[in-house]
């Protein structure tokens, strides 16, 4: 399912004392987020995400882990690491900051959803192409015995 809340805070829903306070190990939020620690590292070195320390280690809380959501869902949808920070940086202001952080994404998916559409097209016709010289050697191959 694919989550198409940009703004992860959910305003009408007040997040249990548990799920607030609980925070995450670089290593068990790269599990659950399904990248590398060291990917987490590296947004963290963008600063993306500013997780708390531990003596040496990272401690991320709900508010990174969010932060990494909404990073992760802009990569996916092939954003610049520019655009990714715009969206992101928008999540930490108030909550009339989401209006303009959605109509940011839309016209963003706007201009990835034209893009995907040529790629397509290309693609159609790179497969068509490929089936027609597939035939075409088929066919040769049958005269040749």
């Amino acid at each position: 399912m694919v989550d198409v809340y940009v703004n992860v805070k959910d305003y009408n829903r007040v997040p249990s004392t548990t799920e607030a306070s609980r925070t995450w190990t670089v290593g068990k939020l790269a599990d659950e987020l399904g990248v590398t620690t060291r990917t987490l590292r590296f947004y963290e070195a963008e600063g993306l995400v500013t997780p708390a320390r531990a003596g040496t280690s990272r401690v991320y809380d709900h508010r990174d882990r969010a932060r990494l959501r909404l990073i992760l869902r802009g990569k996916r949808f092939g954003m610049s690491l520019s655009e990714i920070r715009e969206i992101v940086d928008m999540y930490d202001g108030a909550a009339s900051s989401e209006r303009r952080q959605l109509e940011t994404l839309l016209a963003r998916l706007g201009e990835i959803t034209t893009d995907l559409q040529a790629r397509q097209r290309d693609l159609a016709r790179t497969l068509s192409e490929v089936g027609d010289v597939a035939a075409q050697c088929r066919q040769r191959l049958d005269e040749l015995g």
